[in-house]
């Protein structure tokens, strides 16, 4: 069993962090989706997520027209101001590897640091904050191809080229496009809670929570479109009947096909073997009912298909390391007392990712 420490929560409970001004940081070369990516997840207006949803601008230090990948110019909404008073300041992405990174940007991402603020970067945004140095001494991660270049310039930095997404608290990274969406929306989840982190991602059309630990790279990404829709119904079918037991056998007479075969391509669609991702969706949905009701332990347990309270409270501490109830109460005591918080105070963090462990039946 590897040492739970390196990616457990420090605290699991949505934090509801008191700063919810948000910067993306634009630059000429600017990547266009990973920016996209932040404008998405931060920038558009949620009236389910009430008034405490977060305020975004964009901001730029260089004092130029800035082109755009796709043969755009931008113009950034906001000021060096803003980017100075911002709780969490995201940089998506880089205009390339061996792109010197000016003085002034990695000089106000320390001093934002120093301040308190959340700094995040996407893809080879990483190349920025590793120029100004604040990644040393940390976990991190970049896309899988720049990985290699990032730890020869920078071997202060303990690079993981394996996960999807880091958060080291205050210093959160992600690899390459899409798993930016990751990060986003464990911060939306760290931050508000799984229910509003689930709307976000349907708003998106995709699914809603992957594990920050879960490897970049899948073997076969996109499967053939009569395997995809097998192993979709499949998936439609585990989330429909949670609650009943599922084995390898029985999911691969339902998909018609061998175990082997079954065991193969499900992790080729999803990542994960069949009975880690099952335990992953029962935990959670148990995370769901304990931030949105009272629902007593042994009833979530049934519902979610983990049996009992006591297998409930064994899981949750497991991979969480925390109890259900103990999550439950920190989540109603910072949804208490988030709204006497003051607005541009520091905040604080929450997940690393951390990896579930094989079960034999679930």
């Amino acid at each position: 069993m590897p040492d739970k420490t390196a990616f457990m929560p420090k605290n699991e409970a949505p934090c509801f962090p008191a700063n919810r001004h948000v910067v993306s940081l634009v630059y000429d070369g600017l990547c266009t989706f990973e920016f996209g990516i932040t404008s998405e997840v931060f920038g558009l207006p949620r009236p389910e997520a009430g008034p405490d949803w977060y305020q975004f601008k964009s901001v730029s230090l260089e004092d130029q027209v800035l082109h755009a990948c796709g043969g755009l110019t931008v113009a950034a909404t906001g000021t060096a101001t803003d980017l100075h008073e911002a709780g969490t300041i995201i940089v998506p992405g880089w205009r390339g590897p061996d792109a010197p990174v000016p003085d002034q940007i990695c000089d106000a991402l320390v001093r934002a640091h120093k301040n308190g603020a959340r700094i995040i970067s996407i893809c080879g945004g990483a190349f920025v904050l590793a120029a100004a140095g604040l990644l040393d001494g940390r976990r991190a991660t970049t896309h899988w191809r720049f990985a290699e270049g990032l730890a020869q310039r920078y071997p202060a930095i303990a690079l993981d080229a394996n996960c999807l997404y880091i958060d080291e608290g205050d210093i959160l990274t992600s690899a390459g496009s899409s798993a930016g969406i990751d990060l986003c929306l464990h911060i939306v989840r760290s931050d508000f809670g799984a229910e509003l982190a689930n709307t976000v991602a349907r708003r998106l059309v995709m699914y809603s929570h992957r594990q920050g630990g879960q490897s970049q790279f899948i073997e076969r990404p996109v499967p053939v479109k009569r395997e995809a829709d097998r192993l979709s119904s499949i998936l439609d079918h585990i989330q429909a009947k949670l609650r009943h037991p599922h084995t390898v056998s029985s999911l691969a007479r339902h998909a018609g096909m061998s175990e082997r075969t079954f065991q193969r391509r499900f992790h080729s669609l999803t990542g994960l073997p069949p009975l880690k991702w099952i335990l992953r969706e029962r935990l959670e949905q148990a995370r769901i009912l304990l931030e949105t009701g009272s629902t007593a332990l042994d009833d979530i347990a049934s519902v979610t298909g983990l049996g009992s309270a006591e297998n409930l409270r064994f899981q949750f501490a497991r991979h969480y390391g925390v109890s259900p109830l103990i999550y439950r109460n920190r989540f109603a005591q910072r949804r208490e007392t988030s709204q006497t918080l003051p607005k541009h105070t520091g905040q604080s963090s929450s997940t690393a990712d951390f990896r579930l462990q094989p079960q034999r039946r679930l």
